[in-house]
């Protein structure tokens, strides 16, 4: 294994601070990343999975436009709006995706499918009526595969804005058939494996996506989130903006954003483009990393996507 590259410079100190203060490596739920050795968890060390998920900035700014884009869906958002603490504990919601995401990708494969059993007992007793009267359940298919499209188009998109490589048609197109297994396992059906298949995806479920009262409010929410680390309002301004500029431009139109916060999304994503660099030289033993170790690999092997072999 390669030595410590040696002390780490004051700007990257800091970050490595921010990231352990706004996600605790205690929120692992338990998860030895290390052991057992030779386990290669759900996806392994060849998958493009391991390498879009192993960036900090595109992770964080994904998560927050996926976030935003689940706002529009009227039921998805029903499921929020009537079984979550989001106004009181936001960051405990971001805290348990980001460890359910990273789990999903680096667990042994034990934890991984512990943890996918334990989201689907939580989904099966989440049931409601939406703001329009129609029913909605945690664990219905066509609400999975929003979520997970979501998700999966925004950190990719993150990846391509924030991350420290370009992504080819073809790494694009198998992240999208790897992460899908994470959706099936929890019940969805028929989820697109290919940028073709999430573009057409997007552009057929429009018509059921609506801005409303609640959009507005869970979205005021977010736009107050305090996280418990230094310059708590530049941080979420940064991040949120980021996160906002990865946005399809149909969504932005349907969040009538306004010149100034266009503008503001412009700022935010030079801004994090520029820090993207430092943020990744400060998490040097993240779980990616102590995963790639698990199976005796060096973690610079996630700086370069692999094409498959023929």
């Amino acid at each position: 294994m390669s030595s410590h590259p040696g002390p780490m410079p004051p700007l990257n100190k800091a970050l490595q601070a921010w990231v352990l203060k706004a996600f605790p490596r205690d929120t692992a739920q338990g998860v030895d990343y290390l052991h057992p050795a030779g386990d290669p968890g759900l996806f392994g060390p060849a998958s493009v999975t391991w390498r879009i998920h192993a960036d900090f900035p595109g992770m964080l700014a994904g998560g927050l436009c996926a976030l935003m884009l689940q706002t529009l869906h009227p039921r998805a958002l029903a499921a929020i709006w009537d079984n979550s603490r989001f106004r009181q504990d936001l960051v405990g919601r971001l805290r348990r995706t980001t460890a359910f995401v990273g789990g999903t990708t680096y667990a042994p494969l034990a934890a991984a499918e512990h943890m996918i059993e334990r989201v689907r007992s939580i989904h099966a007793g989440i049931r409601g009526t939406s703001a329009d009267g129609e029913p909605y359940s945690a664990d219905d298919p066509e609400l999975l595969v929003w979520v997970h499209v979501t998700e999966a188009y925004a950190f990719l998109q993150g990846f391509r804005r924030y991350g420290p490589m370009p992504v080819p048609d073809w790494a694009a197109d198998a992240y999208y058939n790897e992460v899908r297994c994470i959706a099936q396992a929890l019940g969805a059906r028929d989820v697109p494996s290919s940028q073709a298949q999430v573009h057409h995806y997007l552009g057929a479920v429009r018509g059921q996506l609506r801005y409303d009262e609640r959009s507005r409010e869970v979205l005021r929410v977010l736009g107050t989130i305090r996280l418990p680390v230094p310059a708590p309002a530049l941080s979420r301004e940064l991040f949120m903006h980021a996160g906002a500029a990865l946005l399809p431009g149909w969504a932005g139109t349907m969040l009538r954003h306004t010149p100034m916060q266009r503008a503001r999304m412009r700022i935010a994503a030079a801004t994090l483009r520029g820090l993207a660099p430092a943020f990744r030289a400060s998490l040097p033993d993240g779980i990616a990393a102590q995963s790639c170790r698990r199976l005796g690999l060096e973690p610079e092997l996630l700086h370069r996507f692999v094409p498959p072999s023929r």
